[in-house]
């Protein structure tokens, strides 16, 4: 089945959602149109010239990345500056941009899961909170016959998707319901001035908060009655909390320098950089946050880290974290190209879910601009 960028994405997010992301950080649309069908979408880190050149060789339609590639406003437009010209060259071979960046590092399971996956940590919490939803109860009622319909459609955008575990969750009683067109009604059933009665079904759902415009949206969409009857109720014993960064205990306690040196193996490193006055001691309890994510560092001390993983720590921040008595390892950014393969695996599952004619490459370009020597 041919696909629109927009049908991809609306199962991305479904996945891992716009509100998640941080207050002010550019997730979304950067480049192009999602109005168009896609066939080759390609799962990138970073939006630097060379992952464009690899995008326009292997004609993809879509390029996913972690990273922002308009992280702050362009003023000029122009093909001599090296960055507005990857825009332009973009724009010309219509390959347009979509980005994902703190949300993917806060959706469970995400980044910080998943490096914890690698390095065999058991997570146990986030480092810090960054939400907290509630949920919603949506109770409609419709002809038994579109009663398919909506739980699938609904159950598309994350209706009745509850913790990580289960989607497609409704509930189902039947019933006669009863009405009378008048006026300038356009009954789906019936006749103006005749009382009806129909077999209809009274369908029950729960939803995240903040998908509550969209259940809305896609409710009136695919009812077939002119005025859908339904209730909405706020929940208060259901809530989800996010958060950035995960702590979590290897099964066994290990030497810093021995876990520091499973770190480098794991992540496939030349080199990183190791934070501490105390190399010989044994820890267990790791905190994990990809990126630059020295400024937590105080969150993962409050929930008991013996050592802290994150990259781009500032000279005099380390001097602080020593001082606070916390080992960190600081494996460099690029550590997050990970998503590339995860991601990848995850497109690949719901092509076969949905029978969608696309194909998905993950980028081969290396956009680390570190190395050592």
């Amino acid at each position: 089945m041919t696909i629109t960028g927009q049908e991809f994405i609306d199962r991305f997010e479904q996945y891992c959602p716009q509100y998640l992301a941080e207050n002010g950080d550019p997730v979304g649309l950067h480049l192009g149109t999602l109005n168009k069908p896609v066939q080759r979408v390609m799962m990138t880190l970073d939006v630097r010239p060379e992952v464009v050149k690899e995008a326009i060789d292997k004609k993809i339609d879509l390029i996913v990345a972690k990273h922002p590639p308009i992280f702050r406003p362009i003023k000029r437009l122009t093909t001599d500056d090296f960055q507005t010209k990857m825009y332009v060259d973009l724009l010309k071979h219509d390959i347009s941009v979509y980005a994902a960046h703190t949300n993917m590092d806060i959706v469970k399971p995400g980044l910080n899961d998943w490096f914890c996956e690698d390095l065999e940590i058991e997570v146990l919490d986030f480092i810090t909170q960054t939400h907290s939803f509630h949920y919603k109860k949506l109770v409609v009622y419709a002809p038994r016959s579109h009663s398919n319909l909506l739980r699938e459609s609904l159950g598309k955008i994350g209706v009745g998707s509850y913790g990580n575990n289960y989607e497609f969750c409704s509930f189902t009683s039947s019933g006669s319901g009863r009405f009378k067109p008048i006026n300038e009604a356009k009954p789906y059933i019936g006749s103006v001035d005749d009382l009806e009665i129909v077999d209809e079904d009274k369908l029950e759902f729960i939803f995240p908060e903040k998908i509550e415009k969209r259940v809305i949206e896609t409710l009136l969409k695919n009812h077939p009655y002119e005025e859908p009857a339904f209730d909405l109720f706020e929940l208060t014993n259901i809530k989800d909390d996010y958060g950035l960064g995960r702590i979590g205990k290897l099964k066994e306690p290990m030497s810093l320098v021995d876990f520091t040196k499973k770190v480098k193996k794991t992540f496939h490193l030349d080199g990183l950089r190791l934070i501490t006055n105390t190399k010989d001691k044994q820890i267990q309890t790791v905190a994990i946050c990809g990126g630059s994510g020295e400024k937590f560092y105080r969150d993962a001390l409050k929930k008991g880290a013996d050592v802290y993983i994150t990259g781009d720590v500032y000279y005099h921040t380390a001097h602080d974290m020593i001082e606070e008595k916390l080992s960190v390892i600081d494996p460099g950014h690029y550590i997050e190209q990970r998503c590339k393969e995860k991601y990848i695996e995850l497109f690949n599952e719901w092509k076969l879910e949905n029978n969608w004619d696309v194909s998905f490459i993950m980028s081969e370009t290396n956009t680390n601009p570190f190395e050592f020597i």
